[in-house]
């Protein structure tokens, strides 16, 4: 019987966790299980996982470890626990895939769709100079950006903030006019309260979605923010499984789901949510300012749901100072996005190679971490 033998854990920059699984039969593996700016203890988590549960396993019934790492301990859910998860389940379906010779979404059903359209961040934490960061990507090709909406927001704030984070979006509408989405994101910064009034005044101009628009834990708030706007509302980056995702896709309130791969489980996970989401005729669009093994997954699940609407990637984000997506490929070619599109991988796993080189000489204990905010009284805005 083919074992799991071996792993290696690689903090890498700007803020990622990558996981080397490799079995008796020579076969590897990649998953990138992270938090960011809490790598260390997801690596632990990850640790614990692989140590108790599947050294020395058969690496084949990917549902089974699922359930198991799930299940198993007792206390389950939240961050560290299922992005530990996430990453785990990505490297296994990776060892799958190359088993059979065939790329993931192949044995899940086989695609649904040839391609996949991808947006691009534009202008940093504090948006900024956001019309002409636009601008220069869509002339690059791409046909979505999303921008963060605001920065720091008091929980009512005044009506030239508003009017602020309104004549932004106004500026890269009639920049890159109406062909081009738009996605606006809260970031959860903004309180119940100015997320009504926000939405009211970045409707006329026509947003993609409004991403986040509440923290996590005031999702009741979604209802009656859907009410006050026409703009699809989008949400998931902090939701980790499908019973998070449940109440929210109940609710009605929702239009657009965003788990992310490396934090809701990995891909056996998602593809339950996006068939979740597709019977609540939600659309699917996976959270991904991560890396490359993280934005190969996504595409995994992409390529199968028929309600995918489109994939975050992170090339080029503002994070990404001191290393990116493509500087971890040994072919970056595979993610080369053609009219705002990237093909779908074809080769086995996950799709990608990952440059061993490359993650070992730049692995070291990387200690990236969010600027915490404040606001003019000292309090800690949200970030």
């Amino acid at each position: 019987m083919v074992t799991i033998v071996d792993y290696d854990l690689y903090q890498v920059p700007p803020r990622w966790l990558f996981l080397r699984l490799e079995t008796s039969d020579g076969r590897v593996g990649w998953g990138e299980p992270v938090v960011e700016g809490r790598a260390r203890t997801v690596k632990t988590a990850v640790e614990e996982l692989l140590d108790t549960y599947l050294l020395g396993s058969d690496p084949d019934p990917i549902e089974d470890h699922w359930q198991t790492m799930y299940r198993g301990g007792f206390y389950r859910g939240g961050p560290v626990l299922m992005s530990a998860i996430a990453g785990i389940d990505q490297a296994l379906w990776d060892l799958k895939g190359k088993q059979f010779g065939a790329p993931v979404y192949e044995l899940l059903g086989g695609k649904a769709r040839n391609r996949v359209q991808v947006y691009q961040w534009v202008g940093g934490d504090r948006p900024s100079e956001v019309a002409d960061a636009a601008r220069r990507q869509v002339d690059s090709g791409l046909t979505a950006v999303k921008m963060n909406g605001t920065p720091e927001f008091r929980a009512i704030d005044t009506p030239a903030a508003v009017e602020a984070a309104a004549d932004r979006l106004r500026e890269v509408r009639e920049t890159v006019g109406p062909e081009v989405g738009v996605g606006v994101d809260f970031h959860g910064r903004v309180s119940k309260s100015m997320a009504k009034r926000l939405a009211r005044a970045l409707d006329p101009h026509d947003p993609m979605f409004l991403e986040e628009p509440v923290t996590p834990g005031h999702d009741e708030a979604l209802t009656a923010l859907a009410a006050h706007t026409t703009t699809p509302i989008a949400t998931g980056e902090r939701h980790y499984s499908r019973w998070d995702f449940k109440p929210l896709l109940e609710s009605g309130a929702v239009d657009v789901v965003q788990p992310d791969l490396s934090h809701a489980g990995g891909i056996t996970e998602v593809r339950k949510i996006a068939a979740m989401a597709e019977a609540y005729d939600v659309a699917l669009a996976p959270h991904c300012p991560l890396g490359p093994i993280a934005f190969a997954a996504c595409l995994q699940v992409d390529a199968v749901a028929h309600n995918a609407l489109i994939q975050e990637q992170s090339l080029n984000i503002h994070y990404n100072e001191t290393a990116d997506v493509l500087d971890y490929l040994a072919d970056p070619s595979v993610f080369d996005y053609g009219d705002g599109f990237v093909d779908l991988p074809e080769e086995p796993g996950l799709g990608i190679a990952i440059d061993d080189a490359a993650v070992r000489e730049r692995a070291g204990d990387v200690d990236w971490h969010n600027p915490v905010w404040r606001h003019d009284d000292g309090s800690v805005a949200e970030w």
